[in-house]
């Protein structure tokens, strides 16, 4: 789907008909979830090579600024957030391309970024300054990676209180995605750090002293974005592996449990098969008395096992002391991660 966009009077973006487009204005050429169809008509009327369309279209495409023979290209990763797709936090790459009055921006699917210039929601938007204009779509995206980035830190704070009160296969997959979101987060904001070192080196793209202003101010975002992104990664490892832990411990305690009822369950079990045997056996002829006197063999033989267990574990309660102090310390290392992203929230929010 291709939108073609000119500035009006009232120096305001406006959608216009291709039949209908004023060729001496600079246009903005909008193709987003581009189709078969889109792709060739981008190659035919506006020459963009074919190789530069499959990388812009490749999801795996890491941003770079490109000179080509008569148009300058540029590939920026931008943040998606899908609810239907398995991982509903990710990126995806945008091509920009700047040739003659024409500003074209191509990307394989809809973005939040994209939608908010098209609604009209980014104030100063202006066509006379192509660079001005890619500069207004890296800091749109640094505010949406911050977004999204408080969006799932709000999230593994929900499935960590749902993990306190039960653990379950479901939450732990959640806290995956959400990792792996992050990943993929902080994989492009680096990406995109690096192209903007690119335009403040390079000599192909040329910047006004308000473009560098701007240059400036994105790259602070998009640092605090990576420092975020990368602060929210740790914390999320360090809850996944507590929770392994707890999982680890509670599968102990069972296991410890089943050890004691087994060993239990063997004392009986040994005495009534030595006596089921097909030999002469004591008390064989004693009727009912053989089988209170076995009865009750069993009966004490479960006592003194189970009291022994006992004793040995009163007297040996280090494991258990061990478990509990790294409980203990996991909670509190919890704690001061806690503390950490509230306070970054707040500086974030200020």
């Amino acid at each position: 789907m291709i939108n073609y966009w000119q500035q009006n009077e009232e120096n305001k973006i406006e959608k216009v008909k291709l039949s209908e487009m004023d060729a001496t204005k600079r246009t903005w050429v909008d193709a987003r979830i581009v189709t078969r169809e889109d792709v060739e008509l981008l190659q035919n009327v506006y020459d963009i090579d074919p190789e530069h369309i499959l990388d812009i279209l490749d999801p795996d495409e890491q941003s770079r600024l490109e000179d080509a023979d008569d148009y300058l290209l540029t590939i920026l990763r931008l943040p998606i957030f899908d609810p239907q797709a398995e991982t509903q936090y990710f990126t995806c790459p945008l091509g920009i391309i700047i040739k003659e009055n024409f500003i074209i921006t191509i990307c394989w699917t809809d973005c939040e970024v994209l939608k908010d210039f098209a609604a009209g929601r980014v104030k100063e938007i202006t066509l006379n300054d192509f660079p001005a204009f890619i500069m207004r779509i890296l800091s749109r995206a640094d505010t949406t990676f911050l977004r999204y980035l408080k969006a799932i830190n709000r999230r593994s704070t929900a499935i960590q209180n749902e993990l306190q009160l039960s653990i379950e296969n479901k939450e732990i997959l959640l806290l995956l995605s959400l990792e792996k979101s992050l990943v993929f987060f902080t994989t492009s904001l680096k990406s995109n750090q690096m192209l903007l070192e690119k335009f403040r080196k390079t000599k192909i793209i040329k910047l006004d002293l308000d473009d560098i202003d701007w240059l400036d101010d994105v790259e602070i975002d998009n640092r605090q974005a990576i420092e975020m992104a990368d602060t929210y990664r740790n914390v999320l490892l360090g809850i996944t592996d507590a929770f392994d832990s707890v999982i680890n411990n509670n599968l102990n305690m069972y296991m410890k449990r089943l050890s004691i009822l087994n060993i239990i369950m063997m004392v009986p079990t040994f005495i009534t098969s030595w006596y089921g045997m097909n030999v002469p056996l004591p008390l064989e002829n004693k009727g009912k008395l053989a089988a209170l006197i076995i009865s009750g063999i069993c009966f004490a033989s479960i006592f003194i096992t189970w009291f022994f267990l006992g004793i040995a574990e009163r007297r040996f309660p280090n494991s258990n002391k061990k478990a509990n102090a790294n409980k203990q310390i996991r909670q509190t290392k919890e704690k001061k991660n806690d503390r950490r992203m509230k306070s970054i929230e707040k500086a974030l929010q200020e």
